[in-house]
C-alpha cells in the first residue's frame, strides 16, 4: 500500500506543470540544466536527449526517432499533468514535429531559435557546417566551440556543456530531416498556445512571424539585443519566459499558476 508522502507526491506532480526541454544541435540535455535547478521549485523537469547525442549518441538520427524521444519523455508524466514542451535550434523543429503529429497533447510549445524556413541560403549553410564539421575533425571543432562558447555563454552553462562534450556525428543528418521538414505548416492544427521565441540578430527567427501565424494560438516573442545562442547567453531570461509561459498555459488545472509580464 502506497505511503501517505508518495500519495502526496503523485498529487503534487499531477497539478505540477511538467516541462520538457529539448536542446540544439551538437549538444546535449545538459544545456538545460542550470534552467532546471531554477525552474525545478515549481516545475517538473524533463531534459531528453536526441538521438545522436548525450546517453543516445550511438543511436542515428531520424526525425522519426527524435520525435520518439519525446514521446517517451511526455507519455512518462503522470496521467492529468500538464505538458509544457521547449526546444531550443533543432530543438525547437523536433519539438515543432512533435507537436504536429500530437496536436491536442500539449497545454504549451515554446520554440526558441527555430523559426527560419529551412530552405534557400539557410539550408546551404546547414549543409556546409555538416560538412565543415566531418572536415575539420572533432578536435577542432570541438576547440572552436568552446572558444565561441567560453566568450559568450554564460560559465555556469558552458562548464555544463564543455564537461559532456560534443556531439557531432548527428550533425548533416538531423539538419536534413529539418530541412526536409520543419515549415510553418507544422502548426497548422496544434491546438495549444504556441510561444516562438526568437533572438533579435538570430538568422533563425527571421519567419518567426509566418510559424506564429500559422498556429491557431501562436505568438511571437522577441529578445532585444539577443542572438541564436539566448539559452546559453541569457538562461535566466529564457527561463522566466518559459515558466511565465507555462504558468499561462497550465493555469486552468495549476492551482499555482500565476499571470507574469512579458515582451509579446
Amino acid at each position: 500500500m502506497p505511503s501517505d508522502s508518495s500519495a502526496a507526491d503523485r498529487r503534487r506532480d499531477l497539478v505540477r506543470p511538467r516541462l520538457i526541454l529539448i536542446h540544439g544541435s551538437r549538444v546535449s540535455g545538459v544545456q538545460w540544466a542550470a534552467h532546471r535547478r531554477w525552474l525545478e521549485p515549481e516545475f517538473d523537469v524533463s531534459l531528453p536527449d536526441l538521438p545522436g547525442h548525450g546517453v543516445r549518441a550511438t543511436q542515428p538520427f531520424t526525425m522519426a526517432a527524435a520525435v520518439d524521444s519525446v514521446s517517451e519523455a511526455v507519455d512518462a508524466a503522470p496521467p492529468g499533468q500538464p505538458i509544457v514542451l521547449a526546444g531550443h535550434s533543432l530543438g525547437g523543429y523536433v519539438a515543432m514535429e512533435y507537436a504536429g503529429a500530437h496536436p491536442d497533447r500539449l497545454a504549451g510549445l515554446v520554440t526558441i531559435g527555430a523559426a527560419a524556413v529551412p530552405r534557400g541560403p539557410g539550408a546551404a549553410a546547414y549543409r556546409l557546417l555538416g560538412l565543415l564539421t566531418e572536415r575539420a575533425g572533432r578536435e577542432r571543432i570541438s576547440r572552436f566551440n568552446d572558444r565561441i562558447l567560453a566568450r559568450m555563454a554564460v560559465p555556469e552553462v558552458f562548464a555544463a556543456i564543455h564537461a559532456d562534450g560534443y556531439w557531432f556525428d548527428a550533425v548533416r543528418d538531423s539538419w536534413a530531416a529539418v530541412m526536409a521538414g520543419g515549415r510553418p505548416e507544422l502548426l497548422t492544427h496544434v491546438r495549444c498556445p504556441v510561444l516562438v521565441v526568437r533572438g533579435q540578430f538570430d538568422q533563425l527567427g527571421l519567419n518567426a512571424g509566418r510559424y506564429a501565424a500559422a498556429a491557431p494560438r501562436g505568438r511571437v516573442h522577441t529578445v532585444r539585443g539577443a542572438s541564436h545562442l539566448l539559452p546559453l547567453t541569457r538562461p535566466r531570461q529564457t527561463s522566466a519566459i518559459v515558466a511565465d509561459f507555462a504558468r499561462r498555459c497550465a493555469a486552468p488545472v495549476y492551482p499555482g499558476g500565476r499571470s507574469g509580464s512579458g515582451q509579446g
